[in-house]
């Protein structure tokens, strides 16, 4: 498998000045994935290139089922439970910069133990989304022989299971956070000495005597752009200026899946900074078509040529060629 996602699949209730949902197909693992098979798409029989890790509920409709699966991923990771399926509830007021939840139902996502398939064990590249730091250590574990390994974290951990986050933090090559995150683990408001103190191990649980931080940081800086910090340099961009915003849900984590889907196949990427910048171009553009409909809409109707057209724009707004 090129990338395997592990992360939550669940249901959100969602309110945003320009629209609002119930019942709408969320997660960390459904955006990252659904970002992801965009740009891995699979050709006539050829096998799939994105396999799904996580549990539903009794209650996940097979017409669900059946979207993730058209897409082009693999749910072999995916585990049934008896119980209900993972649910958040969220509000956005104004810029829509923050989000005010309402509600988190963890459900059968609470008893999760993430069993990867055999074949799974040894993929290109392992992303652990923002579910628990406990389930994320496991599943590197679990899986040695990934050549490039990668995190994204959620506040609440960051407050309540900080030691066993920063546990995951040193084990993976990358890592990829929102910039409130960033700033909350290293106790620090200026972003790049922030980025630094974790990279470093300082800001993580022991200090740097128990061992440093991933080799990369990436921060999502939401309509601030992106901060890269790897060992190949520092690489900065703006986020696209769309005018249409209707509910920024699943943008960091589909900024995620589009940025792995473009290091497939580059070894030592993490030291090659214009297959990098190149990544993080199209995961911006990518999240900018996610904020353009209310939950996966904006995501799963993403148009090749509009896209392409979107990149293009893009890469002459950031003075590439």
């Amino acid at each position: 498998m090129d990338l395997v996602i592990v992360g939550s699949i669940g249901y959100d209730d969602i309110q945003t000045p320009q629209d609002s949902g119930s019942d709408l197909l969320g997660g960390a693992a459904v955006y990252a994935g659904l970002a992801a098979s965009h740009h891995l798409p699979t050709v006539d029989e050829s096998p799939t290139r994105v396999g799904i890790v996580g549990v539903v509920g009794d209650d996940f409709s097979v017409y669900n089922q059946m979207i993730l699966e058209k897409a082009g991923l693999n749910l072999s990771g995916v585990t049934r439970n008896e119980g209900k399926t993972f649910r958040w509830s969220g509000r956005y007021e104004g810029a829509m910069e923050t989000v005010e939840t309402l509600a988190t139902e963890v459900n059968v996502l609470a008893d999760f133990d993430p069993k990867l398939p055999d074949v799974w064990t040894e993929p290109e590249i392992l992303f652990c989304a923002s579910t628990h730091p406990a389930t994320q250590v496991s599943v590197l574990n679990q899986c040695p022989g990934a050549q490039l390994t990668v995190l994204d974290t959620f506040m609440l951990w960051i407050e309540t299971e900080f030691e066993t986050l920063s546990e995951a933090i040193r084990k993976v090559d990358l890592a990829v956070i929102n910039e409130q995150e960033a700033c909350a683990i290293a106790g620090e408001e200026i972003l790049p000495l922030a980025m630094h103190a974790i990279m470093s191990g300082e800001a993580l649980h022991g200090g740097s005597g128990s061992g440093p931080g991933p080799r990369g940081l990436i921060v999502k800086r939401g309509s601030g752009g992106v901060l890269a910090m790897l060992p190949c340099g520092t690489v900065a961009l703006p986020a696209f200026p769309t005018d249409k915003i209707v509910d920024p849900t699943g943008c960091g984590d589909s900024f995620a899946g589009a940025l792995l889907a473009h290091l497939i196949g580059r070894r030592g990427i993490l030291n090659d900074i214009d297959s990098i910048r190149t990544a993080l171009v199209h995961a911006t553009v990518t999240a900018s078509f996610t904020l353009s409909g209310i939950g996966i809409s904006g995501l799963s109707n993403i148009e090749r040529g509009p896209y392409h057209a979107r990149v293009d724009k893009y890469r002459r707004i950031v003075g590439l060629t």
